[in-house]
């Protein structure tokens, strides 16, 4: 097991009409003007946008609302609410919504206490220093940043997507209540289930020394997720398969799954490119075609691991190693089609021949390399885009 630091400040309240007490929550803390972001509309039209403002009346507290967060948050609105959270003077900022919400804000929470363009951070051309705290209020479970360090955004004018990440990201809290991702629809929640499961699976298959009880936490989580996940699509209201979810959602990319091993999210760093070029795809259905496409490439450099996840994960039964683990591979490349999601590029009306583009903006000119079971450079990221098809 290698060394590590687990660090979770997080402040997690769980459970049905927890919304209610945000007022409370944020005056505790003593902040006494929020900036409130949120999507495009769900928010109001839910009335779960007027529950929180309400709170914030009844604790006296001053806000500011914010809306039209995009899904793959871009930059430029970014740049809005960093500008309209200074000019009000704000000194907390709260996301109603999932991953790209939450993203919106700790990016805007960046921007507000740094003299720095958020973009420097995103590149890793500087470190922020500083930051306004950040809540959340989570409505898809998914990208778990309610309780991880990283922020993505997209830059529209050179169609990258990069991750920001800094213990200065961290929540300050988070509110989940299982019943407000009732209305997520089937196929946005089969997407949070790929990438709860992505953020575990890419941790679990990193080179390091053995681990097993990081091991067993992660295929404990994997299991659970494709049980519940499939409950939930079956009937979106089951409230114990979406508590497990959302939950699975926060332990996934709080860093749990990952105690002791590297963390090299080799798929993540593809799908970024995949979707900073094409808004169209889905985070998690970007994923859903790109991990099995991954494991079958590099499946050959670790095969013991790789059987290991079948059996451990999707109980395949097998003697020989090779053909249990691409057994393994392909079982969950079957669930993820059982629940909704594309097994290839060509189902987005993507064309092939956008390969040497996506490959190029992932290895960003050809300038790096991407960790993995062997180095993935710019040939083998093209081959793994093209194998996509």
């Amino acid at each position: 097991m290698l060394d590590f630091i687990y660090n979770t400040p997080t402040k997690v309240f769980f459970g049905e009409g927890k919304e209610k007490c945000v007022g409370e929550i944020i005056k505790e803390y003593g902040y006494k003007k929020v900036m409130i972001q949120f999507g495009k509309s769900s928010a109001v039209k839910s009335g779960l946008l007027k529950v929180v403002t309400d709170s914030l009346d009844e604790c006296g507290i001053e806000y500011v609302t914010f809306g039209g967060v995009e899904p793959n948050p871009k930059l430029n609105k970014v740049y809005e609410a960093i500008k309209i959270a200074k000019s009000e003077r704000v000194d907390f900022i709260l996301a109603i919504g999932g991953g790209s919400v939450i993203d919106s804000c700790k990016m805007t929470a960046l921007g507000v206490k740094n003299d720095d363009d958020v973009w420097n951070f995103s590149i890793g051309k500087n470190k922020p220093v500083s930051a306004l705290p950040v809540g959340c209020i989570l409505t898809i479970a998914a990208a778990g940043s309610e309780m991880s360090s990283s922020a993505v955004l997209t830059n529209t004018e050179n169609n990258m997507k990069k991750g920001c990440t800094s213990e200065l990201n961290r929540c300050k809290f988070a509110i989940l209540n299982p019943a407000l991702t009732y209305s997520v629809s089937k196929y946005q929640t089969a997407c949070g289930v790929v990438d709860i499961m992505s953020h575990t699976i890419e941790r679990y298959f990193s080179v390091c020394p053995p681990t097993l009880l990081t091991d067993e936490i992660a295929e404990g989580l994997l299991r659970s997720v494709i049980e519940s996940g499939s409950a939930a699509i079956d009937n979106p209201s089951n409230y114990d398969a979406r508590a497990n979810i959302m939950w699975a959602s926060s332990l996934s990319h709080n860093g749990l799954t990952g105690c002791g091993r590297e963390g090299y999210l080799a798929v993540h760093q593809l799908e970024h490119a995949l979707s900073g070029l094409f808004d169209n795809v889905p985070h998690g259905a970007g994923l859903a075609v790109l991990t099995p496409v991954w494991a079958e490439y590099v499946y050959k450099y670790n095969i013991p691991r790789f059987e290991r996840f079948a059996k451990k994960v999707w109980g395949v039964d097998g003697v020989d190693p090779t053909d249990t683990a691409l057994k393994g591979i392909n079982k969950m490349r079957e669930f993820f089609r059982s629940i909704g999601m594309p097994n290839s590029l060509s189902e987005f009306g993507i064309d092939k021949s956008v390969c040497e583009k996506l490959a190029n903006n992932c290895t960003y000119d050809k300038s790096r390399t991407i960790k993995s079971y062997i180095p993935l450079g710019y040939k083998e990221v093209k081959d793994i885009f093209e194998l996509s098809f």
